[in-house]
């Protein structure tokens, strides 16, 4: 049954506009009922809200296209999105504080990432809370729709965004194959794709690496079917292909911003909570980077929306809502997307300069303008580093200095972490080593306490900890890490998000900085989770493409290595299990000391120890990595 949920504030005429109407398509009790200690029961609510918007707001202005979008009889743009929550049955139960997680390519993940849950779009069952602790700490959870163009899967969460009529231009995308294929999908992994204005004026070529020269592929050799390119001989595991077309009706993407400054405004001005924090992961993370940089952050009213965040893995990149954009298409190494605009400065919340252009800029600039700075802690893995130029967050952009951060933002490299920890114990794939399973995700549930504590009672969290070239702890990371560029988009980018440059035309390389390691082979700076700061091995923010996908011995994209140690090494390191697991509990201690562990899951994690030592004692002598060979 649908429930029809207006808020209060918007009947009294509050807000000329924002979100205007919630439409509950479905409400259950959580687990049948069951109490999550003080917070007690929860319910799960799925919905979908409709939203109207007055294009002629200054806090729309950044709003690519929406001059072009419909309007109503009063003037208004007018979307939607879904929405799910996990909340408190009884309000006054919860902490008072709202966690939104944007969608990563509609999904949902925060039950994944600080639950240690079974990920699922329908949390019904107990493995789809894990250990409930999000609900016994007595968050108010949602997830709202920002994505217009997400894959048509049952259970994900999308934006319904109005088109920018009579509108065209250029649109271009990118696929690297892993296996030898005949299929290009004009949409990225399933993606919506834009539609073809002009079939016949489709061009692509083919390049043997993301910064090999570009071969056009005659016309005679491949044709377009629905959306997708088919070739007519299979392509070779390695090679990149880049389509350009003319589009037509692009969303009006920057909405699904709107959509979630306005539901964040609305559930805060209804009274259930005090506070608002938000999450994102990678792509989702970037999506919150873009909503603070193009002013997302206040309402239509001037007030601030999120009090604190948490962008995690997102690297040096943010998404950018240009005409035309895709948002699924993030950069990275064989990634589908090089020459990205996720690659885009500022990337850091200290002032810098453009060499380029001189340009002076950050992500807080206009927050700052509006006085609605938010508090936040941002979370890298190693791969960041490698992967998505995260040195950028901290260091100027020709890699000679160090750039302070605000005292309102915390920074934490997740040492010798990888993009999203391997399941354990890890098995070889497309890398030549083995997946990274550095478990960091329990130091994320300090971190995100950490911040509710900041936001909610002005308690500051623990120093940020990152490499910086003033402690010798930063190094160049050419040519091993990911390539970023100057980029030139055209001469409406900047004013107009109007992309003209298809591909964009490349200018000089910033310098990529990726962490020391020390003799051990391990990152000597950072966060470092117990059983990094006492290795069976090395960890690394690195994997190199194996032959069987070709490109090989060129970076894996979001993965990072595991190289264990010799018996030799173990042994002479730790006499026992016993030793290495007391070790461990020390280092363990002295985190939750720090305030980067909770001390109630150390308990947990020296359970988890004694299982690595157990597989360790049990590879094979051909996985066995001495660090004083192959360090990058």
């Amino acid at each position: 049954m649908r429930q029809l949920f207006v808020f209060a504030a918007l009947l009294a005429g509050s807000a000329p506009a924002a979100m205007v109407r919630m439409e509950i398509t479905s409400q259950q009790d959580v687990l049948g009922g069951a109490s999550f200690g003080s917070s007690g029961p929860y319910e799960l609510v799925r919905a979908r809200a409709y939203f109207a918007v007055d294009p002629k707001s200054p806090a729309n202005s950044r709003i690519t296209d929406i001059a072009f979008a419909p309007r109503n009889a009063a003037g208004l743009v007018e979307f939607s999105a879904d929405v799910v929550m996990l909340r408190p049955k009884d309000p006054r139960s919860g902490n008072g504080t709202l966690l939104l997680e944007s969608p990563n390519r509609g999904g949902m993940g925060m039950l994944a990432l600080y639950n240690r849950a079974s990920g699922s779009q329908y949390p019904v069952k107990e493995e789809h809370f894990g250990d409930g602790y999000l609900l016994r700490e007595g968050y108010t959870l949602a997830w709202v729709g920002w994505q217009h163009d997400v894959p048509k899967r049952e259970g994900l969460l999308r934006a319904y965004l109005p088109v920018a009529q009579g509108v065209t231009g250029l649109v271009r995308g990118e696929f690297t194959f892993a296996k030898a294929a005949d299929r290009i999908p004009l949409g990225d992994s399933e993606h919506l794709a834009y539609p073809v204005a002009d079939p016949s004026r489709i061009s692509l070529t083919v390049r043997d690496s993301v910064h090999g020269v570009r071969k056009p592929v005659p016309s005679a050799a491949w044709h377009l079917d629905g959306d997708a390119i088919l070739l007519k001989q299979l392509a070779t595991p390695g090679q990149t292909y880049e389509f350009i077309y003319p589009g037509a009706q692009p969303a009006v993407a920057g909405l699904g911003m709107a959509a979630t400054r306005d539901f964040v405004s609305s559930y805060k001005r209804e009274g259930r909570v005090r506070f608002a924090l938000g999450l994102g992961t990678s792509q989702s993370a970037m999506f919150l980077k873009a909503l603070l940089y193009e002013g997302f952050n206040a309402d239509e009213q001037g007030k601030s929306v999120f009090d604190g965040l948490q962008p995690h893995v997102a690297g040096g990149r943010r998404a950018t809502f240009e005409r035309f954009t895709q948002p699924s298409r993030t950069s990275g190494p064989y990634r589908n997307a090089s020459f990205s605009t996720t690659d885009q400065f500022p990337y850091s919340d200290t002032e810098a300069a453009e060499p380029v252009t001189g340009r002076r800029d950050s992500l807080l600039s206009r927050a700052r303008a509006a006085n609605v700075i938010p508090k936040i802690v941002y979370t890298n893995s190693s791969y960041e580093y490698y992967g998505s130029s995260a040195a950028l967050l901290h260091t100027t952009l020709d890699g000679k200095h160090d750039l302070p951060l605000p005292t309102t933002t915390r920074l934490y490299l997740l040492t010798g972490g990888q993009h999203g920890p391997a399941a354990f114990p890890p098995k070889r794939g497309p890398g030549q080593n083995l997946p990274n399973w550095n478990d960091y995700k329990w130091a994320l549930r300090a971190t995100l306490q950490n911040l509710r504590a900041w936001v909610v009672d002005g308690i500051p969290p623990p120093p940020s900890r990152y490499p910086s070239l003033a402690s010798g702890t930063l190094k160049k990371g050419k040519p091993a890490a990911y390539r970023t560029q100057y980029l030139d988009f055209g001469p409406d980018y900047l004013s107009k998000s109007i992309v003209t440059h298809q591909p964009p035309k490349p200018g000089p390389d910033y310098e990529v900085l990726v962490p020391t390691q020390g003799p051990d082979g391990n990152e000597t700076s950072g966060l470092r989770m117990p059983w990094v700061a006492e290795p069976l091995g090395q960890f690394t923010g690195w994997n190199l493409r194996s032959p069987s996908i070709g490109a090989p011995g060129e970076l894996l994209g979001q993965t990072g290595s595991f190289l264990p140690y010799p018996p030799a090494r173990v042994k002479a390191h730790y006499d026992s299990r016993a030793n290495y697991t007391s070790r461990v509990q020390a280092a363990a201690e002295q985190l939750a000391n720090d305030r980067l562990l909770l001390r109630a899951d150390l308990p947990a994690i020296v359970r988890f120890s004694e299982r690595v030592w157990d597989w360790i004692a049990e590879l094979p002598g051909p996985e066995r990595f001495e660090p004083s060979a192959g360090l990058r």
